[in-house]
């Protein structure tokens, strides 16, 4: 049996002092009477103890703790990041179930995403470790022993926020009843709603940004203040938000360093499945996020919809970004390209402005020159 130095005597010392100082005493009784009359020692005392079983050395780890959160997760955000970065800091392993459409049109009206899309966004998330498709909207009874049996739920997790059936009594009121249950924090200053009614807004506003001169559809001037108002949002980053959603690990000495910028605005499973590919090229992917007036520039004013924290904390949360620069510039310079040792330079064949892939203002000729440019199929989700 193994043994690791010493700390088995402390263990002794600690949980069975008197025990333990009856054994010590009678072993140096005997050992002074056999080596006194006949030179032998006795045996070390593990050996003598290996078999009591109480100072064995533990074969089994702690147990690990894993935890079920759900949630539609339409219109991916980093609120549902956030949402689920708590949860799995309650356990050591999560689990997510993703409500189905039948589910979500039953209690809340017709999700904008289709469950393939919104699976794909939960996947791609550092944090989730398992996810279950087509979860129930309420923890019934049967769901809930099926968690707990067949998928090895310690507990259930859920905001702050309730949680109402449309007969008014709570989702989660059996997994509360059966003490299995823990709650986090709701994310402040963002939410599905919030985010289709910026989508709305900005329609509106395009609609009144038709006249090229700059007047509206009424023949009054269009104030651009108007338009940018309902970009505001109430979201107030901090660098320890950032922090708890980064990596904190840099390169490795030697690592292939891709990169990749863009708007990332109203992050979707595309995104995913681009910084996947981007991903599968290097060791590191770094990730160039735009700046909202680049941003405006290339797509129109009423762009972007989540402002630059906003879109920065949705790609961290991506398990394929190891890193991300917060208002990457518009072109990839040979001094950027040396500070972060970049060794390939990626970016989609859908690009945040048609006139990149003609070669007009190409902000990627740098990277082509050097011929550490490529292009990736633009998943078509």
């Amino acid at each position: 049996m193994d043994y690791e130095s010493n700390g088995w005597i402390w263990e002794g010392v600690y949980y069975y002092p008197h025990l333990f100082g009856g054994l010590m005493l009678t072993a140096a009784l005997l050992g002074l009477s056999t080596s006194y009359f006949t030179g032998v020692g006795v045996p070390s005392l593990p050996f003598l103890w290996s078999d009591s079983g109480i100072f064995h050395k533990k074969k089994h780890g702690k147990k690990r703790i894993r935890v079920y959160m759900d949630g539609c997760f339409d219109l991916m955000h980093y609120g549902h990041a956030n949402a689920l970065r708590q949860a799995k800091a309650l356990g050591d392993e999560l689990v997510v179930g993703v409500v189905s459409d039948e589910e979500i049109i039953a209690n809340k009206g017709p999700p904008v995403l289709s469950m393939e899309e919104r699976l794909a966004l939960v996947s791609g998330l550092k944090w989730v470790d398992e996810v279950i498709a087509n979860a129930p909207y309420e923890i019934t009874e049967k769901f809930m022993n099926s968690l707990f049996n067949e998928h090895k739920i310690d507990y259930i997790i859920h905001g702050d926020d309730p949680c109402l059936l449309p007969d008014g009594t709570d989702a989660y009121a059996l997994a509360k009843k059966a003490g299995r249950y823990k709650q986090i924090k709701r994310t402040e200053g963002v939410s599905s709603t919030d985010i289709v009614g910026r989508i709305l807004s900005y329609v509106r506003d395009a609609k009144d940004c038709q006249d090229r001169n700059g007047t509206s559809l009424h023949g009054e001037p269009h104030k651009e203040s108007e338009s940018k108002g309902a970009q505001i949002s109430q979201f107030l980053p901090t660098s320890r938000r950032i922090v708890q959603f980064s990596n904190g690990k840099g390169p490795a000495p030697n690592a292939r360093i891709v990169y990749i910028d863009g708007a990332f605005d109203l992050f979707h499973a595309g995104h995913v499945e681009i910084l996947r590919s981007a991903r599968q090229l290097g060791d590191f992917l770094l990730v160039g996020i735009h700046t909202d007036q680049t941003v405006s520039e290339n797509r129109g004013n009423q762009y972007p919809i989540m402002h630059l924290h906003e879109r920065s904390l949705s790609v961290l949360a991506c398990r394929y970004v190891d890193e991300v620069i917060i208002g990457a510039p518009w072109e990839v310079t040979k001094d950027m390209i040396t500070t972060f040792n970049i060794s390939l330079v990626v970016h989609g064949t859908v690009a945040e402005n048609n006139s990149l892939l003609t070669g007009e203002n190409d902000p990627y000729e740098v990277p082509k020159s050097m011929g550490i440019f490529r292009l990736l199929e633009s998943p078509k989700i």
